[in-house]
């Protein structure tokens, strides 16, 4: 199997397990909440799902361990060259969400993701910190701005902002997603 492949893979593990942590870390969050107002019950509801997500990251892990296990010499799982971005370090995926529409209805509504994502990078270079501009561990050629954009792009597809059937590498505005683009910037 290609390296780019198991990069993609060991990739798609270190964002989903970024997503998990963060979906725990607002749980906790609203647990606290509902506990300050002494709904004690919405509270021990929370937390139970915390549990339940916390254990689920637990097999993703374990997951993460057996793919990089099937690409190491010997049968044992590689180190990273760096170790994971400590969470919320980079910039959140919704901060791409109007800049890809933008740049989307700017070019007639579909064009080539390599294009896309250089329209987006024109419009938000300024707002990138240092550590979306650092190279992704798993795969040194990307940046981490760029895998963040695409983890948009997804969702704008579940959104059915973008089409989910647009030719492999191109991304397509849906009739709803140039409403939305066309929409003021808040």
């Amino acid at each position: 199997m290609s390296g780019k492949l198991e990069n993609d893979v060991v990739l798609a593990f270190e964002i989903l397990l970024e997503e998990i942590e963060l979906a725990v870390e607002n749980l906790n969050r609203l647990g606290a909440e509902e506990f300050g107002k002494g709904n004690y019950q919405a509270a021990r509801d929370l937390t139970e799902k915390g549990s339940q997500m916390t254990s689920f990251r637990e097999k993703v892990q374990a997951l993460q361990k057996e793919w990089k296990s099937l690409f190491a010499p010997g049968g044992r799982s590689r180190k990273t060259a760096k170790k994971r971005l400590e969470r919320g370090m980079r910039t959140p995926e919704e901060f791409f969400r109007e800049p890809i529409l933008a740049v989307l209805l700017e070019m007639g509504g579909s064009a080539p993701m390599n294009q896309v994502l250089d329209g987006v990078y024109r419009k938000v270079k300024t707002s990138l910190n240092k550590y979306d501009l650092q190279p992704l561990s798993s795969d040194p050629g990307s940046k981490r701005w760029r895998n963040t954009a695409q983890w948009c792009r997804l969702a704008l597809v579940r959104e059915g902002l973008l089409r989910s059937d647009s030719p492999r590498g191109t991304w397509e505005l849906t009739e709803e997603g140039k409403k939305q683009a066309t929409k003021p910037i808040r």
